[in-house]
């Protein structure tokens, strides 16, 4: 019985794997606050009224994940309460 083949090793099955059942949103928190607004890069740096907003929205973004972080590791800390 002979081995593998080279035309049994297809483009298709070597550099086209099949697409994963689950994707993950892995967008930067920026990018994200970006699209919720509207705004682009540009809007940012020419305009103050909309990086305040951007500002805001991302000083919002740290606190939200700040607070996440630490009720995540008080569950850790203190699993009964």
């Amino acid at each position: 019985m002979r081995g593998p083949t080279v035309r049994s090793l297809t483009l298709s099955g070597l550099l086209n794997p099949p697409e994963p059942l689950v994707r993950y949103a892995s967008r930067r928190p920026l990018h994200r606050i970006l699209a919720f607004t509207g705004r682009s890069i540009d809007d940012v740096v020419n305009d103050p009224i909309a990086r305040n907003a951007v500002r805001g929205y991302y000083k919002l973004y740290r606190q939200v994940e700040r607070a996440r972080e630490v009720r995540e590791l008080e569950r850790q800390w203190n699993p009964l309460s």
